[in-house]
Parts: C-alpha cells; structure tokens; sequence
C-alpha cells in the first residue's frame, strides 16, 4: 500500500510543491511549524533514513540547502532548521524549516495552515529558487 506521501507525489491527494527532480519532491507542510515550513520527501518509499541508500540521502540533504537558502531569502529568518524525525509517516522526509528562535523547532507548536497560505508561502520559495537559476521549482 502506497505511503501518504506516494500518494501526493502522484498527485492523488493535493499538495503544495516548489520541487521536483527525478529523485525526489519538496512540498509545504500543512502542519508548519513556521512559514516555508517544507518537506523533502523521496520519490521511492524508505521508512527510514539510516535504510535509505546513502546517494540517496546525500541529494535529499543537497536539495534540502538549496530549499533553505530559498527560504532565508523568502522569509527573512535568522536560521534554517533540519529535522529528521519519521515518525509521522512512514516514508523518509526531511523537514526544511526557516527559524528565527530554537523555540520554533518543536512539534508540538505546530499549526495548521489554509490553502492561500501554503499557496503564498510556496510562491516565495518559488520566487528565490528560480532566481538561484533552479529549473526543478515547480
């Protein structure tokens, strides 16, 4: 059975992407715990990153600075946070965060965002990765 996240990436269930490249996605979280708040997610299902081939893991991590780049110029944020935690969703996902305390990098203070905000978040995002040149923003 398909992952959740299989199941964005084939479009079967809406998402908010900025990214997508032969190997993997990033889409906004619905559940940010910041503005931008983005997912890196591979297009093959892993569970878990530590079982994931490590080329794999090195261009997840790669695209995952590119993204955060985009996002610090987007949202203006002190830092970007990467967490790889996995126990929402069976399916390796880096989570891309821009941050302005540490304070910011907790579940539990996650919120819910509406359609028009993921839409203008991912549009900024978009903004910054094609002026970086990057043909993959979507």
């Amino acid at each position: 059975m398909p992952t959740l996240f299989t199941r964005i990436i084939e479009g079967e269930i809406p998402g908010t992407f900025v990214w997508r490249d032969g190997r993997c996605v990033v889409f906004l979280s619905i559940n940010p715990l910041a503005p931008g708040h983005a997912l890196v997610v591979p297009i093959e299902e892993h569970d878990h990153w530590i079982d994931a081939p490590a080329e794999l893991n090195a261009h997840l991590f790669a695209v995952a600075q590119v993204i955060g780049q985009a996002q610090q110029q987007a949202f203006a944020c002190e830092r970007v946070g990467v967490i790889v935690a996995g126990y929402e969703i069976p399916h390796l996902h880096v989570h891309v965060i821009p941050t302005s305390s540490m304070s910011q990098l907790n579940f539990a203070n996650a919120g819910n965002a509406t359609p028009a905000e993921l839409a203008e978040n991912a549009e900024l995002i978009r903004i910054q990765l094609r002026t970086a040149g990057r043909r993959e923003a979507v």
